[in-house]
């Protein structure tokens, strides 16, 4: 069990924070809710507690006797700060200790996310700019806020993620690995194209084919991409998260689709991973009109391949100065690398990352545990939440860019 702080701000957005208390909680973390006096304006104290089973104050002469605005911070294995307002932020940057969650974050030495949330104006001021420079050089997390509808009829960036957005990052600082990878941004500067998702291969306007894929451990490496600095283009097939923050989008429906996406997009990248699940058949004719049944108590369906994506980012000329594929295999041990050292060669892309997909694990669940590879062997196994695996993936792509010189 962790000991989580969760600093609210005083915005609109501190009721999305409530969600966050209950996937904490739901994880098996012990959450302490640290609000300002202004976020208490917004929920009440007996709310917080009854969610996090903890009281709440946001007072530093509460509980005086318990050394609160040092100890809460000093015994914290997170905190998390959201809605992280562009008040809270400054003085977070100045090093103000006015308040219990302010004296907090001045005696955390564990990992710290911030979680802007703040009307564009704000967001986008110089003064808001400097201040998110400051924390992250000084070795805070700060997210980017998601762009849409804010308070009143403006919409624009600096609507806060989505509670689901927030804790998978939250997950990911719990490796150490992970951390040190956002706090030094080692992405920055290269241009990252994730795929995610399964494809749908279209038999009538009501019916398609398709697979179990949710997209998670794509959109995870996309999320932990744009952490870690990298300018990141996600294409979307059918997937069953939400879109993480400060990425750009490509929608598409069918294989065909994804692989004219990822045709245009990966000769301008430094790291391709293509973690969407394409199907490998269509119908080979798809009807204008909904099949109707004949009551012959069957039917028969002709099927032919879908162009190999892979493959081709991989033989393309230009092409990604790192190609990393994936191999959903109903094998483990020495059998699942075998499969996956020869699939690598077959489909001639620079990384492999395996996993053993019997009896349905891995799809929708939000853990994995694979081995990557390259041309010589295992590279590194990784095992845990998507966004903590999605890490070592990108180090291994990291590492791969590296080896180049």
């Amino acid at each position: 069990m962790s000991r989580v702080v969760l600093g609210v701000g005083g915005g609109i957005a501190a009721y999305k924070a409530c969600e966050l208390v209950r996937r904490f909680t739901e994880a098996g973390d012990d959450v302490t809710v640290v609000p300002t006096a202004a976020a208490l304006r917004f929920v009440g104290a007996p709310t917080w507690e009854a969610l996090s089973g903890h009281p709440v104050t946001s007072e530093v002469w509460d509980d005086v006797a318990e050394v609160r605005h040092v100890r809460l911070g000093k015994s914290a294995d997170l905190v998390v700060v959201a809605p992280a307002t562009a008040d809270l932020l400054a003085r977070a940057a100045a090093g103000r200790a006015d308040d219990l969650l302010t004296a907090t974050l001045l005696t955390a030495r564990c990992p710290v996310l911030f979680v802007p949330a703040m009307h564009t104006e704000m967001w986008l001021h110089p003064a808001t700019g400097a201040n998110v420079r400051t924390l992250r050089d000084r070795g805070a997390v700060v997210m980017e806020p998601a762009s849409g509808r804010l308070t009143g009829a403006d919409s624009g960036p600096g609507r806060l993620p989505e509670p689901e957005d927030i804790h998978a990052v939250a997950t990911g600082l719990r490796d150490d690995a992970a951390t040190a990878a956002i706090v030094s941004r080692d992405l920055e500067g290269l241009r990252v194209v994730v795929s995610a998702g399964g494809t749908r291969e279209v038999l009538d306007p009501v019916r398609y084919l398709s697979n179990a894929s949710s997209g998670r451990m794509g959109i995870g490496i996309a999320r932990a991409a744009a952490l870690r600095g990298a300018a990141v283009t996600l294409v979307r097939a059918t997937i069953g998260a939400p879109v993480p923050s400060g990425i750009e989008v490509v929608d598409v429906v069918s294989t065909a689709d994804l692989a004219d996406a990822m045709t245009a997009l990966a000769p301008d990248a430094d790291i391709v991973v293509m973690a969407a699940a394409p199907a490998d058949f269509t119908p080979a004719t798809r009807s204008d009109a909904k099949i109707k049944k004949d009551g012959t108590g069957g039917m028969t369906l002709a099927l032919v391949q879908t162009p190999d994506v892979l493959a081709g980012l991989a033989a393309a000329s230009p092409r990604a100065r790192v190609i990393v594929g994936f191999a959903a295999e109903t094998a483990e041990g020495d059998e699942l690398l075998r499969l996956g050292t020869e699939k690598l060669r077959r489909k001639g892309c620079d990384l492999l990352v395996l996993n053993d997909v019997t009896a349905g694990r891995v799809f929708g669940s939000r853990d994995n545990s694979v081995v990557i590879i390259d041309r010589q062997g295992i590279v590194a196994r990784a095992a845990g939440p998507k966004d903590t695996v999605a890490h070592h993936i990108l180090s291994a792509a990291r590492a791969e860019i590296e080896g180049e010189h």
